[in-house]
């Protein structure tokens, strides 16, 4: 794989992203009109930035510090991350309209135990985690790599303090769902 293709890879992964934020939006609206309310917003900007850093770093890794493509690592990191990307639309998939890249109660929803989540309490940063780290060693972006993970664990675990009170809590009035 040449670095022109990785930036296509890369540009796939970007549109992907669009696209989540097209069906989250969607799904803001519907969770809203049914009372939904969002926790801890505060930590949301940052994860956009941590993503479009994945991104970034990964394409100006490649193409400025020369990165090559070396296909003993290459292939199956391009294999991890398409599997991550079919755990997480996989999430998307179970979780339906409850799904959203915020964190949102809506109330008198039944919190989701199928799919991925009859075995993990959050799959989709299963997905996260293996896409920063294989996305970026498909190209030898070693440097993108370290840096989003060491950033997104930090993130994460932000996010997975939140997300866990706030299902917590929903389960307490009888609210709850899945992120």
């Amino acid at each position: 794989m040449n670095v022109v293709a990785y930036t296509l890879l890369l540009a796939l992964v970007g549109v992907e992203r669009i696209a989540e934020l097209v069906v989250s939006r969607r799904h803001l609206v519907w969770a809203r009109r049914r009372g939904g309310t969002e926790y801890g917003s505060g930590h949301y900007p940052w994860m956009v930035a941590a993503h479009v850093g994945l991104l970034g770093g990964a394409l100006l890794e490649a193409w400025l510090l020369g990165r090559p493509f070396i296909p003993f690592l290459g292939w199956p990191m391009l294999g991890l991350a398409v599997l991550a990307q079919g755990l997480r639309w996989w999430c998307i998939a179970t979780l339906g309209k409850q799904w959203n890249i915020r964190v949102i109660i809506v109330p008198n929803l039944p919190l989701v135990n199928e799919g991925p989540y009859r075995w993990l309490r959050h799959p989709n940063y299963v997905a996260v985690v293996v896409e920063g780290i294989a996305l970026p060693l498909v190209h030898t972006c070693w440097l993108t790599a370290s840096l989003f993970t060491v950033v997104n664990l930090a993130l994460l675990r932000t996010r997975v303090k939140v997300e866990n009170a706030a299902l917590a809590q929903a389960s307490d009035t009888g609210r709850a769902r899945r992120c």
